[in-house]
């Protein structure tokens, strides 16, 4: 059975420029690369502003989508929010939103944009408007899809948004597997964090994950949602850490294959990527694909 891979076109936001800090062109550019290798897409649609108002504050989901947010709040965000941002974020959600449905049904499922774990309850922060990982765990726990959620996040920045939403949700595990010298400053506690010192290589990564998966399906989740950044690759202008393409490999191979052995749904989002060359963050991108379509 094919790995159902979720894109939408808008996941490409054209108001930001080529040279601008956060390399928007990798949605194009991964999903051409996963095209030309035979994949299909299944197209999503917007997700509505009672969906967004699941893990946000209803005067920031309206302010996003009317693109009436103050210059101050925009800032902080690190996009001008242009009705193409808008689009994008709101589609990016929805794209997690599918992703997961099919990984319940087939096991597992690929949205080729989201993790925008900085955006917390209040609004938007490091380039992350709407958290699509926090409005789709909350959706599929109140129409008791599922009764319980484990996050796991392997973006190199801690996921300070994603944390603030599940806080006080006893259905929801958070884990994080980041850099500790690293931004966000203020880090509010996952379930577990743990915090990897500056220039960490493939060996200190790849045993730290294996005690954060082992506690995220310790907790016997429904469907894991894992956040599969490639920031922490070696080249990476944001990122601190050091491991190689095949560091990043080995880590979306073990993640897919202990939520395949445990039998739980995971469904995976892109994350963080901030190398200069945007057609390498698409590569190391699909690295996500690949672990999830090979069985073992």
């Amino acid at each position: 059975m094919r790995l159902p891979i979720v894109h939408h076109p808008d996941y490409d936001a054209k108001t930001v420029a080529d040279d601008h800090r956060f390399p928007m062109r990798k949605y194009a550019l991964v999903a051409g690369l996963l095209r030309e290798a035979g994949h299909d897409f299944i197209l999503p649609g917007y997700a509505s502003a009672d969906e967004l108002q699941l893990a946000h504050d209803e005067a920031y989901v309206t302010a996003i989508l009317t693109q009436t947010l103050d210059a101050k709040a925009a800032r902080k965000i690190g996009f001008e929010i242009t009705p193409a941002i808008a689009r994008r974020s709101s589609a990016s959600v929805a794209g997690t939103i599918l992703a997961a449905r099919h990984a319940l049904e087939q096991g597992a499922a690929v949205n080729l944009a989201g993790g925008s774990h900085h955006a917390g309850p209040e609004g938007g922060a490091g380039f992350c408007v709407f958290n699509d990982v926090g409005v789709a765990g909350k959706l599929l726990l109140d129409e008791r899809s599922v009764q319980r959620v484990a996050v796991i996040d392997c973006d190199v920045h801690q996921g300070d948004g994603t944390a603030l939403i599940f806080r006080y949700d006893p259905r929801v595990f958070t884990a994080s597997l980041h850099c500790e010298q690293n931004w966000p400053r203020d880090k509010p506690p996952s379930d577990l964090d743990i915090g990897l010192p500056k220039e960490a290589g493939d060996a200190a990564y790849l045993s730290a994950l294996e005690d954060l998966v082992d506690a995220a399906l310790g907790t016997s989740p429904d469907i894991v949602f894992y956040n599969a950044g490639v920031d922490p690759h070696e080249e990476d202008r944001l990122g601190l850490l050091s491991l190689s393409d095949d560091g990043l490999k080995a880590r979306d191979t073990y993640v897919a294959r202990a939520c395949r052995s445990a039998g739980v749904p995971v469904c995976g989002v892109l994350g963080g990527g901030y190398a200069r060359d945007a057609l390498a963050v698409a590569r190391r991108h699909t690295f996500l694909v690949e672990a999830f379509g090979t069985p073992d």
